[in-house]
Parts: C-alpha cells; sequence; structure tokens
C-alpha cells in the first residue's frame, strides 16, 4: 500500500511566495532547477533499485511505497516553485531532453553487485541530497523556498535512516571490507559530479544563454558560482558524519577522521 504523505502541494502558501527574493539570483535557478529535475526523474533509480532488491519483499516494498512516492513529490513540489519563481521556463520541454540524456546513463547495471556497496552509496546520494536542501534553505530568505526544502530536508534524513538500517542488513551477511564501502561512497560522489550535475545543468543553461555552446568550461564556471553560494550555508558536520557512518569506524577513529573530511568538504564547496 501506498503510504500517506505526511505533507503535500496543497498545503504550501504559494501564494506567499516573494518572487522578487530569487528571480534575479541565476544560482538559486540552477540549483532549484536542477533539483526539480533530477527529483522529478526519481522513478528511473526507483525502478532499477526495486529490480536489484526483487527477492527482498522489505526493501522493494519499502522503495516502492515510501520512498519513491515522496521523491516524486519533492519532484512535483519544486516544478511548481519554478513555474512560480520564474514563469519564463519552459520547464516541460528542457525536463523532457534532460530525461532523454539522463535514462542513458540510469540503468539497473550500473547498480554494484553487492547489495551492501550499492546501498552505501545510496546513503552518499541522500547525504548529498540532506546538505543541499540544508544549503537552499539557508541560502535565501525566500519564505516558500525555505518551508518547502525543509519538509523536503525531512524526508532525505528519513531516506538515508532506512538505507542505512538495509546496509547493515546486508553488511551482516555480506561483510564488505572498508576499503570496499569507502570505494562505493566515493564512486557514487564522482558520479554525482561528473555525470548527473553535467547533464542536468546542460538542459538549464542553454534557456538563459542560447547563444553559448555548452561544454565543461561552463559547467565548470556555473558550478563554482552555485558552490560559492552554498558554501557559506553548507551543514559541513552533517555531510561528514553521514558520510562516515557506514564506514563503521571505532568512536576514536571517527574523531580523528571527522575533522579531516570536514576540511575536504570545504575545500571541494569552496
Amino acid at each position: 500500500m501506498i503510504q500517506k504523505l505526511h505533507w503535500t502541494l496543497d498545503g504550501i502558501p504559494w501564494h506567499k511566495l516573494r518572487r522578487e527574493y530569487v528571480a534575479d539570483s541565476e544560482e538559486l535557478f540552477y540549483l532549484v532547477t536542477s533539483a526539480s529535475f533530477v527529483e522529478t526523474a526519481s522513478d528511473l533509480y526507483a525502478r532499477n533499485l526495486v529490480q536489484h532488491f526483487a527477492d527482498d519483499h522489505e526493501v522493494s516494498s519499502w522503495l516502492e511505497c515510501f520512498w519513491e512516492p515522496e521523491e516524486l513529490q519533492h519532484g512535483r513540489a519544486l516544478r511548481e516553485y519554478v513555474r512560480h519563481a520564474w514563469p519564463d521556463f519552459d520547464w516541460e520541454t528542457q525536463y523532457a531532453r534532460f530525461f532523454e540524456d539522463n535514462s542513458a546513463v540510469c540503468k539497473p547495471e550500473f547498480l554494484l553487485p553487492k547489495r551492501s556497496l550499492e546501498l552505501a552509496s545510496r546513503c552518499v546520494v541522500e547525504m548529498g541530497t540532506a546538505s543541499y536542501y540544508t544549503s537552499l534553505h539557508r541560502a535565501s530568505a525566500e519564505p516558500v523556498l525555505m518551508e518547502l526544502t525543509r519538509h523536503i530536508f525531512e524526508d532525505e534524513v528519513g531516506h538515508y535512516k532506512y538505507f542505512y538500517k538495509y546496509f547493515r542488513h546486508y553488511r551482516a551477511t555480506e561483510s564488505p571490507s572498508r576499503a570496499q564501502v569507502l570505494g562505493a561512497l566515493w564512486r557514487r560522489l564522482k558520479l554525482i559530479e561528473q555525470e548527473d550535475g553535467y547533464i542536468v545543468l546542460k538542459h538549464i543553461h542553454c534557456t538563459r544563454h542560447p547563444d553559448q555552446t555548452y561544454g565543461k568550461a561552463i559547467y565548470k564556471d556555473a558550478m563554482a558560482r552555485c558552490r560559492k553560494l552554498a558554501a557559506k550555508h553548507f551543514p559541513y558536520r552533517m555531510s561528514a558524519n553521514m558520510f562516515l557512518k557506514p564506514m563503521e569506524m571505532a568512536p576514536i577513529v571517527r574523531r580523528v577522521v571527522q575533522p579531516f573530511v570536514q576540511g575536504m568538504a570545504r575545500l571541494v564547496i569552496s
């Protein structure tokens, strides 16, 4: 049975949206619209994961009945926000183009064969989204965006907890080494940067700058500007905690490693 969502689009006070707070910020436009595309396409990821865990009723049921409906609601809500904040943006056309490109890199064969490692990589994704929406929440004083990103952040933290729970279950039977877990975490981080971000920005940037030929230089420049905005508001400690948790380090080791991870995150984001 599909769960009853604990918040809905009807409960968002769209009439209170202060467009003047965000309309002229190209960085916020990129960040919010990118998120709306990725979240809307989450049924691709969900279908692949459900297939990957088809013989595990608990995991596949949670993915189908809880995770996917919440992710899709995030997409609908963010799309609605984009329509209010940047009404000239042709969301449907650009999303269709993004979806075509994204489908080519979102296939079941790209999932890690060891389920424990795939679940660890999903923890990284949820860490990234929780940090992303925290940064958005703090970066703008626009009241509707603040409320919306708070709802989504809370959902993403909940998702992380479930993926971590299922990771621990499969770790007990598959016994991946810490090196393997770290490899899975790092691989997912690089995919987010190299594929997911590059593809989604391609179909958003061209609407603002149709005279420019999109490529790596433009992508790096746009991302640098977005990172500069996010760097002031990024939850470094929370992000480091969520990244390290699947490593199952001894407390004393974790206390030593965590500041290093936070420092690396600051270097990457800033």
